[in-house]
């Protein structure tokens, strides 16, 4: 399998997503940063437009299904909603962005895909605002992937 693929699947991934694969893409694998970061941010914004577009027929379905899972996820909603919608009311769309961006655990876009999921974020709106956060996210990654090599 090719070095490119192996970087694309391995940004699939959940958890690992880009600031996992990058390093290892360029450390490992030794492609150049630029297909390093392409193909890291290529396989990390993929699953996004899945898990998207599944987050709602999924909780539809459980909801349908049972009233336990029913009146779980309308507390959920409507508690994460009222907590949070202040916050995303004053930062915007820029919130996502830069959590998303934060290469940090637990930040990216899957756990953003879940997040503007329960804000009730369009899909498309957050299609760009998880895939702007990825890019700045695999800058940030790349740049400081080439600074770790340069001085070791």
């Amino acid at each position: 399998m090719s070095p490119e693929l192996k970087t694309i699947l391995l940004a699939l991934t959940p958890i690992n997503e880009l600031r996992g694969t990058i390093p290892v893409a360029i450390g490992v694998w030794h492609l150049s940063p630029l297909k390093a970061f392409l193909g890291a941010c290529v396989g990390n914004i993929l699953p996004i437009f899945f898990l998207l577009y599944f987050f709602k027929y999924l909780v539809d379905f459980l909801m349908g299904k049972s009233t336990l899972a029913n009146r779980f996820f309308s507390w959920l909603f409507e508690r994460t909603r009222r907590r949070f919608y202040k916050k995303y009311a004053f930062y915007g769309d820029l919130a996502l962005i830069l959590f998303v961006a934060i290469p940090f655990p637990l930040t990216g876009a899957w756990t953003g895909a879940v997040a503007a999921f329960l804000f009730g974020i369009s899909y498309w709106r957050s299609i760009l605002l998880i895939s702007i956060g990825v890019v700045m996210a695999g800058v940030l990654v790349t740049l400081g992937t080439m600074g770790f090599l340069s001085i070791i």
